[in-house]
C-alpha cells in the first residue's frame, strides 16, 4: 500500500490538569511565559497546521523546549492533544479507539529513538524481528525480511553479536533495520543521529537517502540541527516555543527567511553542501543531448556542480535511484542557489 500524506490541523499542546481551560486564551495571545508564570501550565504546541507529504521527509526541526519531540509524539499518539486533529489516510489518530491504535502503531508506524532503544539481552537479529514477532509474522519471514534490512544498512555478520558488542552508529543501524524491516507506512525519527559522532551521522544520513531514494516512506525526522534538516528534509518546520515560525523547503527557508530568527540559524550555511538537487531542479522542458551529464535527485549542490563543471556542460538531466528523468539542471541555477543571500531586512518582509 502506498504512503499518505499526514495532517495536522489546529494542534494544541498545553501540560497540566487543565490545559483545555487556557486553550481560547492562548489563542487570543497569552504567551508560554505568562501561561507558566500565571497559570502554571505549561505549552507544549500551539495551533500547529503541517502537511507533511506522502513519501517524502518532513523535517521538524527546533532547539530544545520548541515542541518538535512533542509534536512527533503526537503521530503515534504516545502524547494526546489537547485540541486539535492528526489526520493519516481520513482518519483522525487522536479518535482512534484502543484496539485501533495498537493496529495503527503496530502496522503503520515504526519509530527510530535518539538513545537506540535496543533490548541489551537481544542479538542484533533478535533486536531487529522484534516489531515483526510483536505482529505475528511467522519467524521464517520474520528472519527473512530482517536479514535484508540488516544487510542493507551493513550490518552483514553481526547478527548475532550484542548491543554492547557494537558501536553507537553500528547501533543505530540496528534501530534503523528494526523499524523498516516492520514495512511501515510511517517511519518516525525523533533526533535518531544526534547521539552520534559528526562522520558517523554523516554517513547514517547517506544510508537513509539511499533507501529512502528506492522506498519513498512518509517519514518524520526531528532535529535541532541545521545542516541536517537541510540535507534531509524535502520539507521543513522550524518550531519556536511550540510554534510554527517557517516551514517550506530547504532551499525557501535558506534563501527566504521569514524573520531574524530564522536569519540568525541561515546566515552561515554552506548552501552547496546542504541542499539538495531536487530542490533547485526544474521539469524537463527542453532536450538534452545523449551525452549529458546525469546527477541523482539526492545529490547536493557542490557534488552537482563539480560533476557538471567535470563534463563542462551547463544543463544536467536529474535521475532516481532508478535512473529514470525526473528533472533538469541549469548550471546558473546551482550557482545561484549557492551564493548567500542578502541579510534578512524585517521591513521589506513585513511590506511583503
Amino acid at each position: 500500500m502506498a504512503s499518505q500524506s499526514i495532517e495536522i490541523k489546529n494542534l494544541y499542546k498545553i501540560f497540566g490538569p487543565n490545559g483545555a481551560k487556557y486553550v481560547d486564551m492562548v489563542r487570543d495571545g497569552l504567551s508560554k511565559a505568562d501561561l507558566n508564570d500565571q497559570y502554571d501550565h505549561v505549552l507544549g504546541l500551539q495551533d500547529i497546521n503541517i502537511h507533511m507529504p506522502a513519501g517524502e521527509i518532513q523535517v521538524v526541526m527546533g532547539l530544545s523546549g520548541s515542541g518538535k519531540s512533542t509534536l512527533i509524539r503526537h503521530i503515534n499518539r504516545l502524547i494526546d492533544p489537547t485540541v486539535g486533529e492528526v489526520l493519516y489516510d481520513g482518519v483522525d489518530v487522536c479518535q482512534m479507539k484502543k484496539s485501533a491504535l495498537r493496529e495503527f502503531r503496530r502496522h503503520k508506524t515504526a519509530m527510530v529513538f535518539q538513545k537506540f532503544a535496543l533490548l541489551p539481552h537481544r542479538t542484533v537479529m533478535e533486536n531487529t524481528v522484534f516489531g515483526l514477532e510483536i505482529q505475528g509474522i511467522p519467524e521464517g519471514e520474520s528472519k527473512r525480511r530482517a536479514q535484508r534490512w540488516l544487510d542493507r544498512v551493513g550490518l552483514a555478520g553481526f547478527e548475532s553479536n550484542y548491543p554492547n558488542q557494537l558501536s553507537g552508529g553500528m547501533q543505530q543501524r540496528v534501530g534503523l533495520a528494526r523499524a523498516l524491516a516492520n514495512d511501515a507506512d510511517i517511519l518516525l525519527m525523533d533526533e535518531a543521529f544526534s547521539a552520534l559522532d559528526p562522520l558517523i551521522r554523516m554517513d547514517m544520513q547517506t544510508v537513509l537517502l539511499d533507501i529512502q531514494d528506492e522506498l519513498q516512506k512518509t517519514i518524520v525526522f526531528i532535529t535541532h540541527d541545521l545542516d541536517e534538516a537541510l540535507r534531509l528534509g524535502d520539507q521543513i518546520a522550524i518550531l519556536r516555543d511550540g510554534a510554527v515560525v517557517q516551514q517550506g523547503t530547504g532551499q525557501d527557508i535558506v534563501l527566504h527567511p521569514a524573520d531574524e530568527y530564522i536569519s540568525s540559524f541561515v546566515k552561515e550555511v554552506n548552501r552547496g553542501r546542504v541542499v539538495k538537487v531536487r530542490t533547485v531542479m526544474k521539469p524537463v522542458t527542453d532536450a538534452l543531448n545523449n551525452n549529458a551529464v546525469k546527477v541523482r535527485r539526492s545529490a547536493l549542490l557542490e557534488e552537482a556542480a563539480k560533476a557538471m563543471t567535470d563534463a563542462d556542460q551547463q544543463m544536467a538531466l536529474v535521475v532516481d535511484a532508478n535512473g529514470t528523468a525526473v528533472g533538469m539542471l541549469d548550471i546558473h541555477d546551482v550557482i545561484a542557489s549557492m551564493v548567500t543571500p542578502v541579510e534578512h531586512d524585517a521591513e521589506k518582509t513585513a511590506a511583503a
